[in-house]
């Protein structure tokens, strides 16, 4: 296993718990990404606050479930991610700094979903596999 693959869930899971504890702590940052259709952006920011703090210490337990979930949030999110580029896009106050990285954060989510499936592979899944009795795999 490479060492980049090793530490893949670590580093995602660094992103997400910085990323939520910010969605509970300064929520303003990110509601510009929820589309005013949507009810109750509060509630979903703290929410998604919450399960991607829950997605982070699983991957770096390398929970079974930790990988599935991460990828899930990942999705979920991505639409939000997507009509926050293309209203940056359209509003004609906007800085080109901000309608770039709004852009550039929508392909970023390909080597996240990347990371988060390397939780399958950590050291804890190893000494897991290690400790299993033939009848359990």
């Amino acid at each position: 296993m490479t060492v980049i693959r090793r530490f893949a869930p670590d580093a995602l899971a660094t992103l997400f718990a910085v990323s939520g504890v910010l969605h509970l702590v300064r929520p303003s940052l990110y509601e510009a990404l929820i589309p005013p259709s949507v009810p109750a952006p509060g509630a979903i920011i703290a929410i998604s606050g919450i399960v991607e703090l829950v997605c982070a210490a699983g991957l770096v337990r390398r929970d079974r479930w930790a990988g599935p979930a991460s990828v899930a949030l990942l999705v979920a999110v991505f639409p939000g991610n997507l009509w926050f580029a293309l209203s940056t896009t359209a509003d004609q106050t906007a800085t080109s700094g901000l309608v770039a990285g709004s852009w550039l954060r929508l392909p970023l989510q390909v080597p996240m979903i990347w990371m988060a499936l390397q939780a399958r592979h950590g050291p804890l899944t190893e000494r897991r596999r290690q400790r299993q009795t033939p009848n359990d795999r």
